[in-house]
C-alpha cells in the first residue's frame, strides 16, 4: 500500500487579476502558507504556465519547477480541462465553446479542434519534461445533446459518436504513450464519458489503451445519484488522479438531477466546500489507500456558498486529516509464531 500525497490545490478557480492570486509564484507562496504541498496547474492561463515552451524547451520546464519547488511546492499535474473540451464540439455549442479558444480559430470548428489536439500533444510533452505521470483533461462530446433520448436516438448513433470520439483522441493517446504519461478524463456531466458505461464504450474504441485512465472526482457522481464507492472497486487499476470536492443532492417534490434550469445555489445538487456537502471522504481514502493509489489528493474548489479563500484553508486540513498514513506490518504480527513449509504442512496434516 502507498500513502496519498497531499494535500494539492487545483489552481484554476483562484487565479485572478490581485496579487497573491496573478502569478504563479504568488500563488504557490499563498497556498504553501495555508499547508498545500502540491499544485494542479491550468495550462490555458498563462499566468501560470506557457504550454508550448513548456513543451519544447527542457530549461523552460526546469526552471519552473524549480520555481515551484523553491515555494516549498511540487506540480501535481497539468490540466488540460478547457482545450481537451473542444477535441469534440457538438455545433450547437460551438458558440459558447469558442471563449475556450484564441481568437483567432473562433467561428472555425476545425481550426479550433486541430489547435486543441495540438494543445493536448504538447501537454504531453510538457508533463513528461516536468517529470510528471498524469495528466488531467476532459473528453469532449458529440452525443451529450442526445443523452435524454427524445425523440428517441436513431440505431447506431452512440456507435457512431464512440467511434468518432476514439478516432480523435486515439492519436492523442499514442503522444501520452510516447512520453509515458497517463491521460485522466474527468468523468463529468457534459462530457461523453460521464459515467462508467460510457467510459468503457470508450475504452473499448480505443483498445482499451493503457493511457486512457480516470481522474476521480466523487462530486459529479453524487448529482448523478451514483455509487461512487463501487466505482472505484471497478475502475481503481485506471485511476490515477483524484479530485477532492463535496457536493450535496437534496431533490424535492419541484426538482431532481436536471435542476429545473436553476442557478447553483437552487439546485436539488450542488457543489460544496470540502465537509459541508455529503460525499463520504473516510471511505473514499479507505479505498484508495486498500488499492495502492498512487497519485496526490487534490482539492477542486467549487461552492454555490462559501468563500473560496476560507474553503481553501479548510480544505488544506480536511485533506490532511483524511490522508491515511499506511501501515508497514499487521496488526496481529506480535502474536507470529513463525513458520516453514514442514511447520504449515504438519498444522494441515500433511506427510
Amino acid at each position: 500500500m502507498t500513502t496519498v500525497k497531499g494535500p494539492g490545490i487545483f489552481l484554476a478557480q483562484f487565479m485572478g487579476d490581485a496579487a497573491p492570486f496573478n502569478s504563479l509564484e504568488g500563488i504557490c507562496t499563498w497556498a504553501e502558507s495555508l499547508g498545500f504541498k502540491g499544485v494542479q496547474i491550468p495550462t490555458w492561463d498563462p499566468r501560470c504556465i506557457n504550454l508550448q515552451l513548456a513543451a519544447e524547451s527542457k530549461t523552460y520546464a526546469d526552471e519552473l519547477k524549480g520555481m515551484v519547488n523553491n515555494c516549498g511546492m511540487e506540480i501535481t499535474e497539468l490540466s488540460t480541462h478547457l482545450q481537451g473540451q473542444l477535441v469534440a464540439v457538438h455545433p450547437a455549442y460551438d458558440a459558447q465553446f469558442d471563449g475556450f479558444a484564441p481568437a483567432e480559430v473562433h467561428g472555425n470548428s476545425t481550426a479550433r479542434t486541430a489547435w486543441a489536439v495540438q494543445q493536448l500533444k504538447y501537454a504531453a510533452k510538457a508533463s513528461e519534461n516536468l517529470g510528471l505521470n498524469a495528466h488531467a483533461t476532459f473528453s469532449g462530446a458529440l452525443l451529450w445533446h442526445t443523452m435524454y433520448p427524445w425523440p428517441q436516438r436513431p440505431a447506431g448513433l452512440v456507435e457512431t459518436g464512440f467511434t468518432e470520439l476514439a478516432k480523435r483522441w486515439l492519436p492523442i493517446l499514442n503522444v501520452f504513450d510516447e512520453c509515458g504519461v497517463d491521460l485522466c478524463y474527468e468523468i463529468h456531466p457534459g462530457e461523453d464519458l460521464h459515467d462508467g458505461v460510457s467510459y468503457e464504450m470508450f475504452l473499448e474504441k480505443v483498445n482499451n489503451h493503457a493511457r486512457a485512465c480516470l481522474l476521480y472526482d466523487p462530486s459529479h457522481f453524487v448529482l448523478q445519484c451514483l455509487d461512487y464507492l463501487t466505482y472505484i472497486d471497478h475502475y481503481h487499476e485506471r485511476i490515477k488522479m483524484f479530485h477532492v470536492k463535496d457536493a450535496e443532492f437534496n431533490p424535492t417534490g419541484k426538482q431532481g438531477v436536471y435542476g429545473g434550469y436553476q442557478s447553483w445555489i437552487d439546485r436539488a445538487g450542488r457543489f460544496r466546500s470540502l465537509g459541508d456537502g455529503q460525499v463520504d471522504f473516510k471511505s473514499i481514502f479507505s479505498k484508495l489507500a486498500a488499492y495502492d493509489y498512487k497519485g496526490w489528493a487534490v482539492m477542486e474548489w467549487e461552492c454555490c456558498l462559501k468563500h473560496p479563500e476560507d474553503g481553501a484553508t479548510e480544505g488544506a486540513e480536511f485533506i490532511k486529516n483524511h490522508i491515511i498514513r499506511v501501515t508497514e506490518k499487521a496488526f496481529d504480527d506480535f502474536a507470529n509464531t513463525g513458520s516453514d513449509e514442514n511447520f504449515n504442512r504438519s498444522i494441515l496434516g500433511i506427510q
